[in-house]
């Protein structure tokens, strides 16, 4: 009897490994697929300015080698393939775009960048998660979060800033904050150190 109990959890756990590497298999996005997820990403490495045609859904040499820039700039296995890393590294670009977009979207083209480089201080310093999904919804970190502006759909300047921000553009000069000194709510911000000012926004650590 204890043979047979520890032969039936011995194959429901090859069973549910082989379902698990089903799943992940499945989830691969390579030459040949099609769908709603190859239009999406597609969309984003459009945004990005690697694809320079409409996305079709169809995953394709044009798309395989946008993937290949895509993962060249930032840092990432090159091999053309949307596996795990790559989707997720996708995901946050599309998150930070739409922070940059909600929270800055009416300033300069630096002023975005440098809303951009903020997200990645704070996942380089250990006072903040270590994440961009966590600094972004960390509790009261982005006003466009909070009220909703996240939700708007990001133009390609924001994705643009995203890019010029991971490929190490820094206009904020290290900063970990930045808020608008006329709309700011919060007494606690304005004792931040200061860095710089562009447009509206004052950067600080």
């Amino acid at each position: 009897m204890k043979k047979f109990i520890i032969f039936t959890i011995m194959f429901a756990s090859f069973f549910f490994i082989q379902q698990e590497n089903k799943t992940e298999a499945s989830s691969l996005l390579v030459d040949g697929s099609s769908g709603s997820d190859v239009e999406s990403i597609q969309q984003t490495l459009y945004h990005l300015g690697y694809l320079d045609v409409n996305p079709t859904g169809y995953y394709g040499s044009l798309t395989a080698e946008a993937v290949r820039q895509f993962q060249t700039d930032f840092n990432m296995s090159i091999d053309g393939v949307v596996g795990t890393n790559t989707q997720q590294k996708l995901s946050d670009v599309e998150k930070m775009a739409r922070v940059v977009h909600g929270e800055a979207r009416g300033e300069s083209y630096e002023g975005q960048v440098a809303v951009a480089a903020v997200i990645y201080n704070r996942v380089e310093d250990s006072g903040f998660p270590s994440t961009v999904h966590d600094v972004i919804f960390q509790r009261n970190a982005f006003t466009a979060v909070a009220d909703g502006q996240y939700d708007l759909t990001p133009d390609s300047n924001a994705y643009q800033a995203v890019k010029d921000a991971q490929l190490g553009w820094d206009p904020s000069s290290g900063s970990t904050y930045y808020y608008n000194p006329e709309i700011a709510t919060s007494s606690w911000i304005f004792t931040r150190e200061k860095t710089l000012k562009i447009g509206s926004h004052l950067f600080a650590e």
